[in-house]
C-alpha cells in the first residue's frame, strides 16, 4: 500500500501538479486505505480544521500587512528609522534592518516586510554607495524577520496544527526574534563602518516622528493588548486591521477605495493557495494521530536516540533540508503534526520546538532551490538568483548562529512564559 501511495506521489509531481493537488489525493488514498474508507470524512475533517476563530487571523494579518504597503505607513516607518540611525556609520543599512523588525511587529509576514522595506530602501541603499552584494543580503534577510518577530503567521499556524497556545507562541518568539535583529544589525554596523556617516539631524529626526507617530504606535497597541491579555491573537489581527484602515484613510488620507479593493483581490488570491493547504494537512494530521503514527515513530525514537541533546541536532538537520524544498506554511503543516508529539516525548515543550521549527523554516527562506525570500528578491530587485542566493550567504551563517543558541538553551524562548 505504501508503495502505491509513493507511486501516486511521484506521478502527481510527473504531472507537474501544485502542491494543493498532490496533497489532496494523497490525503484521499489515505483515508481509503488506512482510515476506513469513507471518504467524506476527508471533507468533514476540512471543514473542522478551518472552523476555527482563531484561523480568522491569518487573513485578517494578511490583509494589515497589504494595507500599509500599499499605503503610506511603511514609508513613515521606514523614514523614522533613517533619521536615527543617520549619524552611525553605515546608518542606511542599520535602517534596513530595524524597518524590516519593526514592521514584521505588525505585518506578521516574510514576503510583504521584504516588499514594503526593499521597495525603498534597496535603491536608497545603491544610491548612497553601498556594495550591492551587502545592499541585496541584508534586505533579502533581514525580511525573514517577519517569520518569527511576532505576530507571526507561520507560528499562528504551527499553533493551529498542534493545538499550542498563540499567546505563549508570539511571547516566546519575541527574544529570538530580537536576538536575530540584534545580530543582523550587529553584522551590518561591523561590514559598512567605513562608510562615511551623515550628522543627526535633530529636528529632521522629530518631525519625522511627528509625521509617522500613528504608524510608530501599531505595533506598541498591537502586541500591548496581546501580551497584556486585553485581546487574542484573532481580536489582535481584526484591531491592527481597523486601526491600519483609520490610519491611512483618515489620518494620511493615501489610501483610496480602488486601492483597498485592489489590495483585497490580491489577499485572497494568497488565501486562496494557503486555506486548502491547511485544510488537507489537518485532516491528514487527524488521521496520522488516530492510526498512532507519531506515537508509534516516537517510540522507535526513544528507543534507538537516547540523547535528547542528539535529537535536537538531529531534527535541525532534518528541517534545515527541508526549508530547502519546501514552502514555510507548507512545510509547518506536513512536518510539525509528526516531529512535535517525538520532541515532547524528550521533554521539549511544544512551544520551545515551535520555535526551534520557525527559525530553521525561517533560514529555508534564504536556501535554494525554493528560497521563497530569494525568488521574490529576484523578482522584485531585477537580480538573478544566483546573485540573490550569493548575498544572502553570510547572513545565513549568522543566523544559523541563533538558531543554535535557541535549540539548546530553552529559556530564550521560554523566559518570558515563565
Amino acid at each position: 500500500m505504501s508503495f502505491l501511495l509513493f507511486g501516486l506521489i511521484v506521478l502527481l509531481l510527473a504531472l507537474r501538479q501544485n502542491l494543493i493537488a498532490i496533497l489532496f489525493f494523497s490525503a484521499a488514498y489515505i483515508h481509503m486505505v488506512y482510515g476506513d474508507g469513507q471518504i467524506q470524512y476527508l471533507l468533514e475533517d476540512m471543514w473542522n480544521a478551518v472552523n476555527k476563530e482563531v484561523f480568522l487571523s491569518i487573513p485578517l494579518f494578511m490583509l494589515v500587512g497589504s494595507v500599509m504597503t500599499k499605503g503610506s505607513i511603511a514609508t513613515r516607518l521606514v523614514d523614522v528609522m533613517r533619521r536615527a540611525t543617520c549619524a552611525l556609520p553605515g546608518g542606511l543599512g542599520a535602517a534596513a534592518i530595524l524597518s524590516c523588525a519593526f514592521f514584521a511587529a505588525i505585518s506578521g509576514s516574510s514576503m510583504v516586510t521584504l516588499l514594503a522595506v526593499g521597495s525603498i530602501l534597496y535603491p536608497a541603499l545603491l544610491n548612497e554607495g553601498y556594495d550591492k552584494k551587502y545592499a541585496l543580503g541584508a534586505i533579502t534577510s533581514a525580511g525573514t524577520l517577519g517569520v518569527i518577530i511576532p505576530p507571526s503567521i507561520p507560528l499562528i499556524v504551527y499553533g493551529i496544527i498542534t493545538d499550542t497556545s498563540i499567546t505563549d507562541l508570539f511571547l516566546a518568539g519575541l527574544i529570538p526574534g530580537l536576538m536575530l535583529t540584534a545580530v543582523l544589525l550587529t553584522y551590518s554596523l561591523i561590514k559598512n563602518r567605513r562608510l562615511p556617516k551623515t550628522a543627526f539631524d535633530a529636528r529632521a529626526f522629530f518631525a519625522a516622528i511627528r509625521d509617522g507617530i500613528w504608524s510608530l504606535l501599531m505595533p506598541v497597541i498591537l502586541l500591548g493588548g496581546i501580551y497584556s491579555g486585553y485581546f487574542t491573537a484573532t481580536e489582535s489581527a481584526a484591531v491592527a486591521l481597523a486601526y491600519a484602515m483609520f490610519v491611512e484613510f483618515v489620518i494620511y488620507r493615501e489610501m483610496t477605495l480602488r486601492k483597498l479593493a485592489a489590495t483585497v483581490v490580491e489577499t485572497s488570491q494568497l488565501l486562496g493557495t494557503l486555506v486548502p493547504i491547511i485544510a488537507i494537512a489537518m485532516s491528514l494530521n487527524i488521521l496520522l494521530t488516530t492510526e498512532m503514527v507519531p506515537q508509534s515513530l516516537a517510540q522507535w525514537l526513544n528507543t534507538n536516540i537516547e540523547s535528547k541533546l542528539l535529537f535536537i541536532l538531529g531534527v535541525n538537520l532534518l528541517l534545515l533540508a527541508v526549508g530547502c524544498l519546501m514552502d514555510i506554511n507548507a512545510a509547518i503543516l506536513i512536518m510539525a503534526p509528526i516531529l512535535m508529539p517525538i520532541a515532547s516525548s524528550y521533554g521539549i515543550d511544544p512551544v520551545h520546538f515551535g520555535i526551534i521549527m520557525v527559525i530553521n523554516l525561517e533560514i529555508g527562506l534564504l536556501t535554494p532551490p525554493v528560497g521563497f525570500n530569494l525568488v521574490v528578491a529576484m523578482t522584485a530587485f531585477k537580480e538573478k538568483f544566483s546573485d540573490v542566493t550569493a548575498a544572502a550567504v553570510p547572513f545565513v551563517g549568522i543566523m544559523l548562529l541563533v538558531l543554535i543558541a535557541v535549540s539548546f538553551f530553552p529559556w530564550l524562548s521560554l523566559a518570558l512564559l515563565e
